[in-house]
């Protein structure tokens, strides 16, 4: 069985573990609205995907408040 020789030092551990890190989230400017939302999602405060509205989000009134 493969058993280390030497203990791995604490340099060598987190040079290696450099790479780990999370990237941050791209984003993209809504064209509609001006928002940022993700890349291939839909823009979730207009409701727009690919210059199509896709989405309606409208508020939903009711009407028993009234």
């Amino acid at each position: 069985m493969a058993v280390p020789k030497r203990k791995t030092s604490k340099s060598k551990r987190n040079m290696r573990r450099s790479h780990h890190a999370l990237k941050p989230v791209m984003g993209h400017e809504c064209p509609n609205c001006g928002e940022i939302y993700r890349p291939h999602h839909v823009c979730m405060s207009c409701g727009f995907y690919n210059k199509k509205q896709v989405i309606d989000l409208a508020p939903e009134v009711d009407e028993s408040e009234e």
